[in-house]
């Protein structure tokens, strides 16, 4: 399905973004008024419960259709040393996802997630950011739409996640791009990069924020010169999550540099999203700070793959459990509350 056809589809839907069903989140918290607990007694754990309602359009949110939407792409810039590993281990990422092999997989079925694969053209890489835009805007239009083809409106939950060689990289160019700072703040070792692959991953951030700065006018055009095709695909699927509805799980930096060029045209973007976890990743912090995001969890996790916003989900999950199934007060028959 083509959910946006041009670009001007894409700003149009950005600009104009439905909000939670307020109603329905009001119920939620007339409900957990009368649990058999102390008010405030779960924490936040009170305060997704309330989210979910508000974005599921239910007095009792549930979790039941979790999907996990992992999309992988190939960077130009990967050739310039910006990695730890050589560019042809996405695609055998992609096939031991598909083989049942990754963290992923047994994350998402501890979870009780579908593992959605979408591997977007892996044998044409993006062009490299130092050089020109990473895809021309048919490109980038067809990845923001794969993206956006993952969600559907009966989804409980959209957790989100990305595998691409050398994506920090794109990254963080958007992260500097759109939040300000130098390089060396938003570039960190990722998979594990030494000291001089540090040295030349900053200097491609550096030089792909000379080449496009001035030219990176709004959300598309960012993710189109800076970004790659899981990233423009996170986005596309970020928005057409928020046009259903469907309540996202975001995973790690990458995921959270994907949101940044759309929070820059539309802070309310987030509205819809919670932060799965805070990555080791230099500069994912900062990141979810400038989002106005609070992370669920702090494991030192750096992995990707959805594997952070899998785990999260027990949390919403569990949270979900309690609003459900306590008692109130008066089923319970305890007299004046707690």
């Amino acid at each position: 399905m083509t959910r946006f056809r041009d670009r001007a589809a894409f700003d149009r839907a950005l600009a104009a973004l439905p909000g939670p069903d307020m109603l329905a989140r009001e119920a939620a918290a007339s409900r957990q008024a009368s649990l058999t607990k102390p008010a405030g007694s779960l924490g936040r754990l009170e305060a997704i419960a309330l989210f979910m309602a508000g974005w599921q359009g239910r007095e009792r949110p549930r979790a039941e259709r979790i999907r996990a939407a992992l999309f992988a792409g190939n960077h130009g810039v990967a050739a310039r040393g910006v990695s730890a590993f050589p560019p042809e281990v996405t695609s055998q990422m992609v096939a031991n996802f598909h083989n049942g092999g990754a963290a992923i997989n047994a994350l998402a079925a501890a979870c009780g997630a579908e593992l959605v694969i979408v591997p977007i053209d892996l044998d044409r890489p993006t062009a490299d950011i130092c050089d020109g835009p990473a895809m021309a805007e048919a490109e980038c239009l067809a990845a923001i739409n794969a993206g956006a083809a993952a969600v559907r409106p009966d989804i409980d939950l959209l957790l989100l996640g990305e595998m691409g060689i050398g994506n920090t990289t794109p990254a963080a160019a958007i992260c500097a791009q759109v939040l300000g700072g130098e390089a060396k703040q938003w570039a960190g070792r990722g998979t594990g990069l030494d000291a001089r692959g540090l040295e030349r991953k900053q200097e491609a951030v550096r030089r792909a924020l000379a080449l496009h700065g001035e030219a990176c006018s709004g959300a598309f055009e960012t993710l189109r010169r800076l970004g790659g095709r899981e990233i423009a695909a996170i986005a596309g699927a970020v928005l057409a999550a928020r046009m259903d509805h469907v309540p996202v799980l975001l995973d790690g930096f990458i995921c959270g540099a994907a949101v940044v060029p759309l929070a820059r045209d539309n802070a309310e973007i987030t509205g819809h999203c919670l932060a799965a976890h805070c990555s080791a990743e230099a500069g994912h912090a900062r990141l979810l700070e400038a989002l106005g995001l609070d992370p669920l969890l702090r494991l030192d996790m750096r992995l990707g793959e959805a594997s952070g916003a899998a785990v999260a989900a027990q949390i919403v999950r569990s949270a979900l459990a309690a609003h459900a199934g306590m008692a109130t007060f008066a089923e319970a028959a305890v007299a004046g509350g707690l």
